[in-house]
Parts: structure tokens; C-alpha cells; sequence
């Protein structure tokens, strides 16, 4: 396997990780593509300056750094692994931009995907998304959009009242399981691939890496991450479900293209890795550095005998087999953006498939302090903006759908009145120890309505703004 930096064209297909990492940075993302973890550790080495004339980028804020890596479900503990590169690593740019969703969008650009997912009818926007399909008996498939970049999009049958929870866990139309298309078959990979074709090139995507070996019983998924800049991008995902008539049936992502924005210095492999080893601590277990916390004395009772600071646990070291510079999905200043990162391609020992980690390459130096993790007392409720909602058949089960860590649990309140119904959501941050993959996710949370909602107004509590219905 080659350690030098590819070009995005080099390699148009590749093997997703086992990693279930679903819907990334706002899309309704389809299971099974890509997982990662995201080490996101500041240090005062591999800092740059600006070249010449260039103006200071002010510094960047990644949310949830605090200095440890992340760590992916079903993968190694970083507190216990050193990553060691098979070959010489490359150096990258001097430079790179990151990308922040901005803008809106418009009627014709819902048209021209509606198009390519053979949706019928005419967009129209209602409350912050826009939405195509039958309006007169509801039935066949609809496309919902937001209107605020990156212009979230998501296919499906319209809404019956389950509680299905994202594309990514639950069949699309009742089509994405085996059970919706009785006796049928997948497609084969290429055939998907063709059928997802003019969707990615209605999203300006028709150059991004493909993977369509995901199935969802009789629908098999083409998972396509875009080019963005010229740079591979991970995280940042479309998904299109294709049923074994070789038509599209479902899917999610993104309709607009980040915008360029502030460009920073940016280290190389060699030393990006470097710092993820050093964050990766070292190797002792417990409560600084023991395998048992420190020795309390209950009253006569002799005190416990100390721990041994020099037992550590021993490390496993891990191969990383290329580094691809790219950029990564991830939270800043509270929204999604592209994060100029290097990507590492780790082989697993006893041949299992490789997987992607990803760590950022902006020099620590333009890297905002990371707070020190902090355990609330009661629940944070930061008041995360709110996208849409949607309610069972009887009126009183209302789901809303938001943006937020993968880590965290969240719940949602209700304030009722005879006119609207007020929503918040509540955040439960993890355990300040634990490992956690930093990368942005499409959540739901539900709660139970006194009274059915009948023709109230949902509105979202933190912004004060009306919330559309999905």
C-alpha cells in the first residue's frame, strides 16, 4: 500500500470501515459508510505563521477539544495503541481553507434534485424547508430540504406516524427492507452506482469516492463522499438507497457546497501523527497514572496501600498504511464545517478491514484553548436549534430532529399553550473520561404532548422560530 498523498481521482472506489458511524454533520447519512474518530489534541509544537501579506486567521474553535483523542465504537482504545506509519508520510500543503455551510437555498436547485430522484411536483417552501411531492392523496415519494445551507435533504414515503428514527436505522417508504420488496433481490454494485448517478451529478458530487456495498436487506446503498476545494472529504456524506428494480427509493445529504473559508497553516503527517500519539497518553491505567485511586483513610482504618505509578498497561501498536490530506467533518462554533484534516488509513491486525482515522492538520498554534472538560450538575440545555418535527397518528407523540454530538443523550421539553407548543432540547454532555468521537450527527428526541397537537404551531424555543414539519 502506498504512504504517498493520492489525488482524490486516484482511487473513485474504496472499502468503507466498519465503523457505524451514521448520519454525519446534519444529513440523514444511511448506515454502515465510514466511521472515524476525531483526535482533536492542541500542543504549542508544529505551529506556522501566516506566509507573507497573508492576514492572521482567527483561531479556530474545534467543539468538544479537550485534548484527548476521540475514540469510534468497536474501535481501539487510543489511550492504549501507538500508531506507527508503514512508510514516510507526506507533507501536505502549506495552507489549506475550511469550509462552512452559508447561504440558502433556492426553488431551482430543489428542482434539479427533485428531478434527478424522479420526485414529481413543485417545490415549495414551507417554514424552513423546502418540499416536493403528491400533495392531493400524499402517497408516493417526497423530498424535504432546508432552506439554510448546506441545504439538508432527505427521500422518502411520506409520514406515516412510526417512529422510525433516521434514515439510517429504518427503511425509507417501507422500501429499504427485504420485507418491502417481497422475493426481491439487490441490485449488483455497479448497478446501484449507475442509478445513484445522476443524483450525485445534480449535486455537483458526480466526482466524489463511491462504496455501494451496503445493503439494507433488498436495497443496496451507494455511499458517496464528495470533493470539496479538491480535497477528499469524510464525514460529509451522501447516501442514496437503490431498490432491486434499480430505481432510487431513498436517500439523504446535503444539496449546497460549503463555502471557502479562513485558510490556516497547516502541519504535516508525520506530525499530525506524532501529536495524535502524544495525546493518546501514556498507557497508565487509573486515576493519574494508578490502576486504583488514591489511598483514603475511614477512620482507624489503616489506608489503602498506594498504587504503583510505573504499572501501565501495554500499548498495541497499530499501522497506519497511507495518509490522505483532506478535510473533516466537524462541529465548530456549535455548526458543521470541513476541517482541513489529515486522513489515516489504519490496518487492523489479523486482517481485518482497514479504517479511517482522521486528525486535524491545522497547526496547533490557530487552534482556539480547549475549555477543561467540566461534569454539570444537571443536564446542559443549550437550546440546540431545532430542524423540523413530526407526530404519530394520534397528535400527541412529537419527535423533533436537531443537530448534535454522537456521544451525548438528549431529551426534549414541551411548553404547551392553546396556540403553540414550545420545544427545547436538553443535553446530557458524556463523562468528562470517556472517550468520545467528535463529529456531528442528526439526532431525534420525542416527548409525550398533554393535548394532541392538532393545529398548533411548533416552535422552537431557543431560536423563538416556527419549526416546519417533516
Amino acid at each position: 500500500m502506498s504512504s504517498t498523498e493520492p489525488t482524490p481521482q486516484d482511487s473513485p472506489r474504496r472499502r468503507r470501515s466498519p465503523l457505524a458511524v451514521a448520519s454525519v454533520a446534519a444529513a440523514v447519512l444511511l448506515a454502515g459508510g465510514g466511521g472515524a474518530y476525531l483526535a482533536t489534541a492542541a500542543s504549542d509544537d508544529g505551529s506556522a505563521t501566516p506566509a507573507a501579506g497573508r492576514a492572521t486567521p482567527p483561531p479556530l474553535a474545534l467543539d468538544g477539544h479537550t485534548g484527548t483523542p476521540g475514540i469510534a465504537p468497536g474501535e481501539p482504545d487510543p489511550g492504549g495503541v501507538v500508531y506507527r506509519a508503514r512508510g514516510e508520510l507526506p507533507d501536505g500543503p502549506d495552507s489549506a481553507h475550511l469550509y462552512r455551510p452559508r447561504g440558502t437555498v433556492g426553488a431551482g436547485e430543489v428542482a434539479r434534485l427533485a428531478k434527478a430522484l424522479g420526485v414529481t411536483g413543485t417545490p415549495r417552501l414551507d417554514g424552513s424547508a423546502w418540499k416536493v411531492g403528491p400533495e392531493k392523496d400524499g402517497s408516493g415519494s417526497h423530498l424535504q430540504v432546508g432552506r439554510e445551507a448546506p441545504g439538508t435533504w432527505t427521500l422518502g414515503a411520506a409520514p406515516t406516524g412510526d417512529d422510525c428514527r433516521k434514515a439510517t436505522r429504518c427503511p425509507s417508504g417501507g422500501g429499504a427492507s427485504a420485507g418491502g420488496f417481497p422475493g426481491g433481490r439487490p441490485v449488483s454494485e455497479e448497478a446501484a452506482e449507475k442509478a445513484a448517478a445522476p443524483v450525485l451529478k445534480a449535486l455537483g458530487q458526480d466526482d466524489a469516492k463511491l462504496d455501494a456495498t451496503q445493503l439494507m436487506g433488498a436495497v443496496r446503498v451507494v455511499n458517496a463522499d464528495p470533493v470539496v476545494g479538491g480535497l477528499p472529504t469524510y464525514g460529509w456524506s451522501t447516501g442514496v438507497q437503490v431498490g432491486p428494480d434499480g430505481r432510487v427509493v431513498g436517500g439523504s445529504g446535503r444539496l449546497k457546497e460549503p463555502a471557502k473559508g479562513d485558510e490556516y497553516p497547516v502541519i504535516g503527517a508525520d506530525k499530525a501523527l506524532e501529536l495524535l500519539n502524544r495525546s493518546s497518553g501514556d498507557g497508565r491505567v487509573g486515576i493519574g497514572g494508578c490502576a486504583t485511586p488514591a489511598p483514603v483513610e475511614r477512620g482507624d482504618a489503616e489506608p489503602a496501600a498506594p498504587c504503583e505509578p510505573e504499572r501501565t498497561a501495554k500499548k498495541e501498536t497499530v499501522t497506519i498504511g497511507s495518509a490522505v490530506f483532506g478535510l473533516a467533518a466537524q462541529f465548530t462554533e456549535g455548526r458543521p464545517a470541513l476541517v482541513p484534516s489529515w486522513l489515516f488509513e489504519v490496518e487492523p491486525k489479523g486482517g481485518a478491514e482497514p479504517f479511517t482515522i482522521t486528525y486535524p492538520a491545522v497547526s496547533p498554534a490557530h487552534l482556539a484553548p480547549a475549555p477543561a472538560p467540566t461534569r454539570p450538575e444537571l443536564p446542559d440545555a443549550s437550546g440546540r436549534r431545532v430542524e423540523s418535527y413530526r407526530v404519530d397518528g394520534a397528535g400527541r407523540k412529537l419527535t423533533v430532529t436537531f443537530w448534535g454530538g454522537v456521544c451525548s443523550t438528549y431529551t426534549v421539553k414541551a411548553a404547551e399553550s392553546a396556540t403553540q407548543v414550545r420545544v427545547t432540547v436538553v443535553e446530557s454532555p458524556p463523562e468528562p473520561e470517556r472517550y468520545c468521537i467528535a463529529i456531528a450527527q442528526e439526532q431525534t428526541a420525542s416527548v409525550t404532548l398533554d393535548k394532541p397537537l392538532g393545529d398548533r404551531k411548533v416552535v422552537d424555543a431557543a431560536g423563538g422560530t416556527a419549526v416546519p414539519r417533516k
